[in-house]
């Protein structure tokens, strides 16, 4: 919806938008570079069948014998549906919320894999006040896809980025902008081998044996003290968050009527049709 708003294809036409249930039928193809923002519902209308043949008892069930395991959880069943569909060599950096990282149960399976068969190698922890939903906590998530290697995990060291604390924006008198992710650009050395990545205050590696020993391999690693819990002085005062609330609600307003005035607009060459 959002890349439609912002004219970038057409739905069901002659684009690289494809309007179905991306979660109901194994990828009919592989993709090299995926890049994705799914959902952050937790809750999904399907039931998917793993591999371990386990099912929720819900009206309608999707089997996917390329996914590790079973739930309902959306968000958990988009992290499944891309790694299924990258290529090998392949490339994945997906925005994630932060329960994902730390749910057990198929939370725990799909990370374990994850780290077992892929190479995740960056994550970059955001901070909040850049969604319409306020206080939203997510993350980037950027792993590989290689040639298989038995016996040994793909993931040998996690670089984490914590972008969030001491961060604060809003989406209309201080919206994150490009120059705002320079140092994490900087650290990240695109192009560059890993091995000549430099720990910082904010970025540091984490090997996989420290990753898959953390309970329920939980990944939601931090290690920055956040001065706003420390310090009274440093919260922001009632009539500035409430402006924010105002500002936010605002702009998420005028998306809306963009959609609204986009889909009326449609709706009246259809008819004149």
């Amino acid at each position: 919806m959002n890349m439609l708003v912002h004219g970038i294809g057409k739905p069901n036409g002659a684009s690289l938008i494809d309007v179905r249930d991306g979660l109901a039928e194994a990828p009919a193809r592989h993709y090299s570079v995926v890049l994705a923002n799914p959902p952050f519902g937790k809750k999904s209308s399907i039931t998917v069948i793993g591999e371990n043949g386990r099912a929720d008892r819900e009206a309608i069930s999707y089997t996917r014998n390329d996914f590790w395991t079973t739930t309902t959880n959306k968000q958990i069943n988009f992290v499944q549906h891309i790694a299924s569909m990258l290529a090998i060599p392949g490339r994945a950096a997906v925005v994630l919320p932060d329960n994902v990282l730390f749910e057990g149960g198929a939370g725990e399976t799909v990370r374990d894999r994850l780290l077992k068969q892929f190479d995740v190698h960056t994550m970059l922890r955001l901070p909040t006040g850049i969604f319409y939903a306020g206080g939203v906590k997510a993350n980037v998530l950027f792993f590989d896809k290689k040639e298989a290697r038995p016996g040994r995990p793909w993931t040998e060291t996690l670089w984490v980025y914590d972008f969030r604390i001491g961060q604060h924006f809003t989406l209309k008198q201080n919206p994150l902008r490009r120059e705002h992710l320079d140092d994490f650009v900087k650290c990240y050395r695109p192009g560059e081998p890993r091995s000549t990545r430099v720990e910082t205050e904010r970025f540091r590696p984490f090997s996989y044996d420290e990753l898959i020993a953390r309970d329920k391999v939980n990944l939601d690693i931090s290690w920055l003290k956040d001065p706003a819990l420390e310090d009274a002085d440093s919260l922001l005062p009632p009539e500035v968050i409430a402006q924010e609330i105002v500002e936010d609600l605002e702009a998420a307003l005028s998306e809306f009527a963009a959609i609204a005035e986009a889909l009326q607009q449609s709706r009246s060459k259809t008819s004149g049709s």
